[in-house]
Formats: structure tokens, C-alpha cells, sequence
């Protein structure tokens, strides 16, 4: 087995694109659900919102949803290493 990326690795890739933290922790397929759901509730908040709302509020839910994958990609990444040790 190889060795686990440094978790701060994970925490980079995590911020800077929604699921990427997931995929190089070696569980893919959250990745692409907290990806999905990222592109999904900015779609739907975009939708009910009015243009008068900055692109931070037309977007607040893919936002949330990619705030929520960030520390939850981090943990498992820590997890994963505490384990292999």
C-alpha cells in the first residue's frame, strides 16, 4: 500500500476544488457526490434568487455545501494517517 498524502495536501486540493480533497484521500465517489451537490444547490439558489444579489448570494448554497466538504475531506485525511501509524 502506499503511504497517505499529508493531510495539509488534502486540505489545499479540498479548497481548491469542491470533491478533489475526497479523490486523493482514495474515496472517489464522495468526491463527486460533494461535487454534484456543490454544482446542484448553486443551481438552485442561483435560481431563486434575484440578479440584484451579489454572486455570493446567488450561490450561497454551492458555497455552503463546498464549505462542509473542506474540513470533512481534511478529517479523513488525519484519520486516515493516525491509522496508518
Amino acid at each position: 500500500m502506499s503511504k497517505p498524502l499529508n493531510p495539509y495536501v488534502i486540505l489545499l486540493l479540498a479548497i481548491i476544488l469542491p470533491g478533489a480533497g475526497h479523490v486523493a484521500v482514495g474515496e472517489p465517489r464522495r468526491g463527486l457526490a460533494f461535487a454534484l451537490f456543490v454544482l446542484l444547490f448553486s443551481i438552485l439558489t442561483y435560481m431563486t434568487t434575484t440578479p440584484e444579489h451579489s454572486f455570493i448570494g446567488r450561490h450561497a448554497g454551492g458555497l455552503f455545501i463546498w464549505a462542509i466538504s473542506i474540513p470533512d475531506a481534511y478529517r479523513r485525511a488525519r484519520l486516515r494517517v493516525s491509522v496508518r501509524v
